[in-house]
């Protein structure tokens, strides 16, 4: 196994944003789930180790299951996880279901979040608890496993009969765990297929529902009385919760602010509520992070076109007019259609965004790196501040990512070949 300390080439025969050919075969590695049709990476993240642990979505003979891999740092799979080194499962016997998100806790533990398959066209959120070793932790749930049920059957949402690849839509889920251990989920409710509302979740460190949040454990989230629905949350270091997604009609991006029982936080952007168009387009958020000094940024896209999207905001939640004077900065990829689809604070306060170019055999990895002023750093990608990765004659998307102690920048995705595989890349920071 190669060491991640190990000697390196020499920075002048390298380029920042290019792919670091000492990670497993020449930058990318496939990750291996054993009786799979086909693996999407939905989460990306790192363990205190350096270990990469892969979230994704799998097809087997059987339906579709949650995917949870683990590899060494050379992007190798770690046989001392799991079967082979991953996990395939379900969050209740006898029922399809797909990953989210995935992090390691404070005592070794990896929790992954996933959508519960209630039906053919139901999903309910889900959680598992797994030891360092991939297998199930007692004590938490039912066995190591969670399925959220709310009354009335407000954590219910729809099922996406197809659901394009890389692309948000009706299953997006979120999570987020506080130091305290509380679990903060997102789900969207459908009373119709024309009238939903997100859903802002916690769980208690056990799994079970948090009914001092809200004073039932969980917060409805609607704009103006729109159709609302969430992609992401963030958790600020103040303790303080927002989430972001879209309104419609016509569809604008939303970012919502509340305080750390629940109660939305009205002195942020007006009554708690900012909502973000780009000239005259509709906006999707699908990211938000927050800047050292407090400040945060929101990343997705346009629509119509369909373009790279981010928005620098203030503690106060107004745009920020010292950036682009407060308007969104969108980022035109050639001619092809772009989104950012993940994003991350590095250690120096620059941020790193991760997305795709959508369209057939145009559908690429897309990497950028942004100045703590949101401007794109020019030292990134040969002077661009992005840099546009083909993986091969094959539709490739990015989903996640993440950066090493070191500052490389890890980027989780999938490609096709034949069938859609999930992949990890390692590119130069």
């Amino acid at each position: 196994m190669l060491n991640q300390f190990a000697p390196e080439l020499p920075m002048a025969t390298v380029h920042v944003g290019q792919l670091d050919a000492g990670f497993a075969n020449t930058g990318k590695a496939s990750v291996h789930f054993p009786g799979s049709t086909s693996s999407l990476t939905t989460g990306l993240s790192l363990d205190r180790t350096g270990r990469i642990l892969v979230a994704a979505r799998i097809e087997t003979p059987h339906g579709s299951r949650f995917g949870l891999a683990r590899l060494n740092h050379d992007g190798s799979a770690d046989p001392g996880f799991g079967t082979g080194g991953c996990v395939i499962g379900s969050f209740e016997h006898g029922f399809e279901a797909t990953a989210g998100k995935v992090t390691e806790l404070p005592d070794g533990k990896i929790l992954l979040s996933g959508l519960h398959y209630q039906s053919a066209d139901c999903t309910l959120p889900g959680l598992a608890l797994f030891d360092a070793q991939g297998r199930p932790a007692p004590g938490f749930g039912n066995t190591g496993r969670q399925v959220i049920r709310i009354e009335g059957n407000l954590s219910q949402g729809l099922r996406d009969p197809w659901l394009p690849p890389g692309i948000p839509g009706l299953e997006a889920c979120d999570m987020r765990v506080q130091p305290d251990g509380r679990i903060l989920l997102l789900a969207n409710h459908h009373y119709q297929f024309s009238d939903h509302v997100g859903v802002l979740i916690r769980l208690l460190p056990d799994g079970a529902l948090d009914t001092s949040f809200n004073r039932g454990g969980f917060v409805m989230v609607r704009r103006l009385l729109k159709n609302t629905w969430l992609s992401c949350l963030a958790l600020q270091a103040d303790g303080n919760i927002v989430v972001g997604g879209a309104i419609d009609l016509p569809q604008q991006g939303l970012m919502v602010r509340y305080d750390p029982s629940g109660k939305l936080d009205d002195s942020f952007g007006e009554n708690g509520f900012l909502s973000i168009t780009a000239e005259e387009r509709s906006v999707m958020v699908n990211q938000i992070v927050q800047h050292q000094n407090g400040d945060l940024q929101a990343f997705g896209s346009s629509r119509d076109p369909m373009h790279c999207l981010s928005l620098k905001v203030r503690k106060d939640g107004k745009p920020d007019r010292h950036c682009n004077q407060g308007h969104c900065r969108l980022l035109e990829i050639g001619h092809n259609a772009s989104q950012w689809t993940a994003a991350q604070v590095q250690s120096d306060g620059k941020l790193v965004t991760a997305g795709a170019t959508i369209g057939g055999i145009e559908a690429d990895f897309i990497l950028a790196r942004h100045l703590p002023d949101a401007n794109l750093d020019p030292v990134f990608g040969h002077g661009k501040g992005w840099v546009r990765t083909r993986l091969g004659y094959s539709l490739d998307t990015a989903t996640s990512l993440a950066v090493q102690t070191d500052g490389k920048i890890l980027v989780g995705g999938h490609s096709l070949h034949g069938t859609y595989r999930a992949v990890v890349t390692r590119h130069w920071a």
